[in-house]
């Protein structure tokens, strides 16, 4: 018999690694024997200095509540506004529409990762950290093997969910992501703002620190996207409020700019062997509405979902199990990403015709209520299996 070190090794220590450590110490059968592998390099990444803010939907929020994960600075979406600049047609979605409290928050990265860390240093799970780790399968083995520090181990089952592979990219979007907080003049409390311009979408979202404030997500090209990091604060002041609009009034930075660069990452099998690929791992999406964590999060409640038979014998193949979870995810995965792919390639296209359909289509949404409602619900909550 092979000698195996750990029942499931997860290989990530971000938000989606953190939340599958939690919801497997919580497993209310037999504890399965887990550990987190993380990359200890706080100049490659440091998540306490960590400036993104990440959209949360009500489904997320009540999956994290029950890890008790759910951190306590967050602010609420109570409506979301969706145009497209110098056309007609826009679309209203609120959270009266589906008798939540909200659709969804606006949290600091930094915030939702210290949360679950906090819960994970509390359990049972062990840690390991040091340079990165590799991860090898072989064919009929009842393990997988995971290499760090010189050091080798095996576990029944690997979960990756360490960010973007480079071999999976799908497509560049030639866009980076300037993020930001500012303060517009005339803010409206609780309102997101999603508008589609030729540059790319542009978010306003609910500050979840700084009161009246705003979290700003600018999609643009590259060199645009530099030119914006490198302008003084009045000169980005400027540009943000003349591409935004006057709804808000003018616009006044608060923070230091980053920049990201953008793409569409997709795993070709989330399954192969005992190694499962979740979260980023498994796909990297465009943020427009903010769905990569969210759908990284019900990753993890399928996977657990679906392991739940495994973990009462974890000596038996977890083969079915994985094949399951696969099936389970696969709608979801599709849906979520062919609509985010779709939506700013659409809206930045440059063909009148296709942008005026896409102004008709707002306006269309926001007339005929079951159109809407698939869209909104799918943002909400997801596809469950």
């Amino acid at each position: 018999m092979e000698k195996v070190d750990f029942d499931i090794a997860i290989i990530g220590a971000g938000p989606v690694g953190l939340a599958l450590a939690c919801a497997l110490d919580a497993f209310p059968g037999p504890r399965p024997t887990v550990a987190l592998f993380q990359a200890d390099n706080p100049a490659m990444h440091n998540p306490a200095r960590d400036t993104r803010v990440l959209a949360l939907n009500h489904g997320s929020r009540v999956f994290l509540e029950q890890l008790q994960g759910w951190p306590n600075e967050h602010a609420a979406i109570e409506t979301v506004h969706v145009s497209q600049k110098g056309r007609l047609g826009r679309t209203l979605i609120s959270h009266s529409d589906f008798n939540v409290a909200a659709l969804g928050y606006v949290v600091p990265y930094r915030a939702v990762h210290a949360s679950l860390q906090h819960n994970v240093s509390g359990g049972h799970t062990l840690r390991h950290a040091g340079a990165p780790a590799t991860v090898a399968g072989e064919p009929g083995s009842t393990a997988a093997t995971i290499t760090q520090n010189g050091h080798t181990y095996r576990a029944r089952i690997v979960v990756q969910c360490d960010g973007a592979k480079p071999d999976t990219q799908l497509r560049d979007y030639n866009q980076h992501a300037v993020i930001t907080s500012a303060r517009a003049a005339l803010p409206r409390s609780g309102w997101a703002w999603e508008r589609f311009t030729r540059e790319g979408p542009l978010a306003v979202l609910p500050h979840p620190v700084f009161a009246d404030a705003q979290s700003i997500v600018w999609c643009t090209s590259p060199t645009r996207a530099r030119q914006l990091l490198a302008a003084d604060d009045a000169r980005f002041s400027a540009e943000l409020t003349a591409h935004f609009g006057d709804r808000l009034g003018p616009f006044t930075v608060l923070e230091q700019r980053h920049i990201f660069p953008l793409a569409l990452n997709v795993s070709k099998n989330t399954v192969n062997g005992r190694i499962v690929t979740i979260g980023n791992a498994a796909q990297t999406l465009h943020p427009v509405a903010g769905q990569g964590l969210n759908l990284g999060l019900r990753d993890v409640a399928g996977l657990v979902h679906a392991l739940q038979p495994w973990l009462t014998d974890p000596e038996q193949d977890p083969a079915p199990a994985l094949s399951a979870f696969a099936e389970s995810r696969r709608a979801d995965r599709g849906i979520t990403r062919r609509l985010t792919d779709l939506m700013p390639r659409i809206f930045t296209s440059g063909n009148p015709l296709i942008e005026h359909a896409c102004g008709l289509s707002l306006m269309a949404l926001d007339l005929t209520e079951p159109l809407r409602r698939p869209l909104a619900r799918h943002l909400l909550q997801g596809y469950r299996h």
